[in-house]
């Protein structure tokens, strides 16, 4: 039996007895065992009273000797808080004594202060009445040096007394002295008339300065009398001769204005500069004076022309003629009398700047009327486009260069530059605003009826139309992304100079992704050109007995010729794209123009037997290999494929490979073939599947069974989660003697094939792509007005569809369609160029 004190549940506070017995007698044979437990249990009861008592008799021993130290420890209190009671009593009585020991000293102290002060006072007093009988009679001997020293003494001796005028004698000698200080002022004044009226001022040029100094010991007040008289008697003359004569003042005869007042400073610099004191700016404030008056002067003459009845508008030759004199003199106030540098204007790239003092101070009567001049500029403009639109796009003695962009675009933008320049030295408000929006307008014409024109179809009468060649399209190319770069820098500087108000109203974005659009029509154009030359190739394919062959072969006859003409009109362009994104563009349209017309000639090819398949499936291995080596065309000999590149061809062909797996697959037994379509092609779509059927070439009347068959095993478990539609499959449209894909193949038919470019459908097509906003173009190898392309990508996003005939299409129309397809372009290529149209190059921008 186990020992009862080694239970450790006697001391559980959820303690069971019944449970404790029968665990300890848990057999009969226990039993023998109650008495020796029960001896235990007492046992164990007895030592546990001893333990209580024990420790009952510990805490009242605890208990008493607890409260005998808290008595103790009141009684300490109470004594600390007598010694505290105690020492501050000390410390009164202590600080009473101290008290009166020191009362005698602080009224000895007191006493000596206020003598102290007594004497300072007299003596001042004594300074001050001296000081102030001098002053009268150096001033009624006009000895004014003296008086301007004496003077300021006198004004600083005053304010020490300022609290002392409650005293009479005080108050006396105050006004006293005030009548001094207005006797001065008014004497110095009668001095300076009398003496520039009588024509004396040469004579009398020392004592007019030294009278100057008593001015400035008078105040800011007295300082700005004189000064303003100054002004004032200067230009009298010139108000009499300016205002009051309409010829001389008119606006014909503004450099007149501006000649007197040079003559004006000539005469301040040589006679009267040493007059005034240099910190007074005698010289700014004269030049001031003028511009405000001129300025009020010039904003009424303005206005009044504004109105003429005789209904004739303001001269804005004559406007821009007085703007620019009027800036000049500006310019030459500040160069004079402020010596702060002049803001660039034949740069975009000015530094911001202090604005000098003089910036505005006449020509601002002229910014109202701006807009006059605005719109000489849009005039100017409206002239200038026609005139770039007939120009060649190179001059005829000089060489093409990969680099080359069209003369016309510099001379705008360097005409944007200096009419930019102009008018924000002028406005950074409303004006600037109306010009950027005059900018906005006439870049989108640019784009539109300059760019735009030359890569497209111009005809010419009887003679076959013109269509752009390589170099054309090349520079065309260059000038779009040249216009794009500039046009962000331009909206930038703008952007720097409008006023933080108005920068919202500043956005040349809708013009950049015009130039975009330019870009991707050239883009596509390059590509069509390559297309040009492969018909031959097609035309060989299509001979071709597919569904005669009896074995396959490496590649197809067809395959060598169609890379050799591919790779071969491509290096001559990808040797003139200076830029590796337009290089990999080009390339990214080409592969998917070629996959698409490789689709679209598989599908003309039918019926095609399982080797016939299995052969086109090998042809797509080799053709995709090709592609894929299309960037290092230009690039030196074992320079390796971006890898972006080429997972992007593979990609693209890829496409085509679950339709040449499932045309492997024989009809027979059925279900294997409709398995094969479940597997690779991994739709529900009826239609798709017999499209499937007509390229092999099963007869309509045995297609019926196969298609029941279909449905049920579409309809099974295993291919519950297909989707509905495959979107290669849909995209196909398989006709008698017709096929299409969506978006790309128009109405392009078996017997028109030809085998010649054809010009006359190549400018047509960018021009449609532009107003009928659909990202694509049509194709010159399938016959005249076919398409044979494909989209590089999908349409753009928001592109505008006209209805009717395309010539009618609004130019607002034209302009927003090449905007989307120059934003969509952009988002096609942004993974690898990084900022769309800027200089990288190298096989990373490939990537």
């Amino acid at each position: 039996m186990p020992e009862v004190g080694t239970i450790s549940s006697l001391d559980s506070a959820d303690y069971d007895p019944i449970e404790h017995l029968n665990a300890i007698f848990s057999h009969p044979s226990t039993l023998s065992s109650v008495s020796k437990t029960s001896r235990a249990l007492q046992r164990h009861q007895y030592e546990l009273d001893a333990e209580i008592a024990q420790r009952v008799a510990e805490q009242i021993t605890a208990d008493g000797e607890s409260v005998q130290r808290m008595q103790a420890a009141q009684a300490d209190l109470a004594e600390l808080f007598q010694k505290i009671e105690s020492v501050r009593e000390r410390a009164i009585h202590t600080e009473q004594t101290i008290t009166e020991m020191t009362a005698d000293i602080k009224r000895l102290d007191n006493t000596k202060r206020n003598l102290t002060l007594s004497m300072t006072a007299l003596k001042r007093l004594q300074m001050l009445t001296t000081a102030y009988e001098q002053l009268r009679g150096l001033s009624s001997s006009r000895q004014y040096r003296e008086c301007a020293q004496l003077l300021q003494a006198v004004i600083q001796l005053m304010g020490h007394f300022k609290s002392y005028r409650s005293i009479d004698q005080i108050a006396t000698l105050s006004r006293n002295v005030s009548d001094v200080q207005r006797e001065l002022l008014e004497q110095v004044c009668e001095d300076f008339e009398v003496t520039f009226a009588k024509g004396e001022v040469a004579q009398r040029r020392g004592m007019l300065a030294d009278a100057c100094l008593v001015m400035d010991a008078l105040g800011d007040n007295a300082r700005a009398r004189l000064v303003t008289w100054y002004c004032n008697t200067q230009l009298r003359e010139y108000r009499q001769v300016f205002r009051g004569n309409d010829e001389a003042g008119s606006l014909d005869n503004i450099s007149r204005r501006y000649s007197w007042f040079k003559r004006m400073l000539k005469t301040y610099d040589d006679q009267h500069a040493a007059i005034f004191p240099t910190p007074w700016r005698v010289d700014e404030m004269l030049a001031n004076a003028f511009c405000e008056g001129t300025r009020d002067d010039f904003k009424a003459i303005l206005a009044k022309s504004i109105r003429r009845a005789d209904g004739q508008s303001l001269d804005v030759n004559l406007l821009l003629s007085c703007l620019q004199e009027s800036l000049d003199f500006e310019h030459s106030l500040e160069r004079k009398l402020t010596n702060s540098s002049r803001m660039s204007i034949d740069t975009f790239t000015s530094n911001d700047e202090k604005v000098p003092p003089f910036a505005h101070a006449i020509s601002e009567a002229f910014e109202p009327y701006l807009s006059v001049w605005v719109e000489a500029q849009e005039k100017q403009l409206s002239v200038m486009l026609p005139k770039y639109r007939q120009q060649p796009l190179k001059p005829p003695d000089e060489d093409f260069s990969p680099q080359m962009v069209m003369s016309s675009s510099t001379e705008l933008y360097s005409f944007y530059r200096l009419t930019f320049a102009q008018c924000s030295k002028l406005s950074t408000g409303a004006s600037l605003v109306e010009l950027s929006k005059v900018f906005a307008k006439y870049l989108d014409n640019y784009a539109q009826q300059v760019l735009l024109y030359h890569i497209s179809e111009r005809p010419s009468g009887q003679t076959p139309s013109r269509f752009p060649s390589t170099e054309d399209t090349i520079i065309v190319l260059n000038t779009a992304d040249y216009c794009f770069n500039t046009c962000t820098q331009l909206e930038e500087r703008i952007k720097g100079r409008v006023e933080d108000s108005l920068k919202a109203s500043v956005d040349l974005q809708s013009q950049e992704d015009a130039f975009m659009g330019v870009a991707s029509a050239a883009i596509r154009g390059l590509v069509r050109m390559v297309e040009a030359d492969l018909e031959p190739a097609w035309r060989e394919m299509r001979n071709t007995g597919w569904s005669r062959l009896q074995g396959v072969n490496d590649q197809s006859p067809y395959v060598a010729e169609l890379l050799q003409r591919v790779n071969a009109r491509s290096r001559v362009i990808l040797a003139m794209l200076h830029k590796q994104q337009y290089a990999r563009a080009f390339c990214d349209n080409l592969v998917e123009l070629l996959a698409s017309t490789y689709t679209a000639n598989i599908i003309q090819c039918r019926p095609i037997s399982e080797v016939g398949a299995e052969q086109m499936l090998l042809d797509s291995y080799v053709l995709t290999k090709g592609f894929g080596e299309l960037l290092t065309l230009s690039a030196p000999p074992g320079t390796a494929a971006p890898t972006g590149f080429v997972r992007r061809v593979q990609q693209t062909m890829g496409r085509l490979s679950p339709l040449l797996k499932t045309l492997q697959v024989r009809p027979s037994p059925p279900e294997a073939l409709v398995q094969a379509y479940l597997i690779h092609v991994a739709d529900k779509s009826e239609i798709n599947f017999r499209k499937i059927l007509d390229l092999k070439g099963v007869r309509k009347q045995d297609q019926g069974q196969l298609v029941e068959l279909f449905v049920a095993h579409k309809s099974g478990p295993r291919n519950e989660s297909l989707p509905q539609y495959s979107t290669f499959l849909t995209s196909l449209v398989v006709n008698t003697g017709t096929t299409t894909t969506t978006g790309n193949l128009a109405s392009a038919q078996l017997h028109n094939l030809q085998g010649r470019f054809d010009p006359s459908i190549f400018g047509s097509a960018i021009m449609t792509a532009a107003r009928d906003g659909v990202d694509r173009f049509g194709s010159p190898a399938l016959g005249g007005g076919s398409a044979a392309g494909s989209r590089s990508v999908s349409p753009p996003p928001g592109i505008v569809i006209q209805n009717g005939d395309p010539g009618n299409t609004p130019a607002g129309n034209v302009n927003q369609n090449l905007r989307n397809i120059g934003k969509f372009f952009k988002r096609d290529l942004g993974g690898f160029g990084g900022r769309f149209g800027g200089h990288r190059g190298g096989e990373d921008g490939g990537k």
